[in-house]
């Protein structure tokens, strides 16, 4: 159980980037991006990313969803800069692990995308908060077909 300034903390954390989205809008100059979309409530991210190598020199967003899937690609989009190509999958299942109540796999630390240990109190809320995750999965992987959590 998180205790619960904590968890106002985490709250506002979300709020915020939910109001004031950090990296978004179209990166002009990008050389890998993404389209996901999660048909169950209408969120539509598109992911944009500009790789120096195989590391995210550049990554912003753009679309609507609710306030969990775009605070969620907010803080996304924040940890995932300066990282490579291989240490997004390990992050992405830490952050997948602490959004399902499943066992940590180890990995990267999380910082404040620890924000989101409470979506695991709302299973259908999940999709929400991964769909910017799994969009940026497929941009890295190069996948020319729009993703979608359904």
């Amino acid at each position: 159980m998180i205790d619960p300034e904590l968890a106002d903390l985490y709250q506002d954390l979300i709020r915020d980037h939910s109001k004031s989205p950090r990296n978004f809008g179209k990166l002009e100059g990008c050389n890998a991006e993404a389209e996901g979309y999660n048909p169950l409530c209408g969120d539509h991210f598109s992911v944009f990313l500009k790789l120096e190598g195989d590391k995210i020199a550049d990554v912003r967003f753009e679309g609507a969803g609710c306030a969990i899937s775009t605070s969620s690609a907010s803080l996304m989009t924040q940890s995932v800069i300066g990282l490579s190509k291989d240490e997004v999958p390990p992050l992405f299942d830490r952050v997948h692990a602490l959004m399902t109540g499943h066992d940590d796999p180890g990995g990267p630390e999380l910082g404040k995308l620890e924000a989101f240990s409470g979506v695991q109190n709302f299973p259908m809320r999940v999709k929400c908060a991964t769909l910017a995750w799994h969009t940026l999965k497929a941009a890295l992987s190069g996948a020319a077909e729009p993703v979608t959590t359904e």
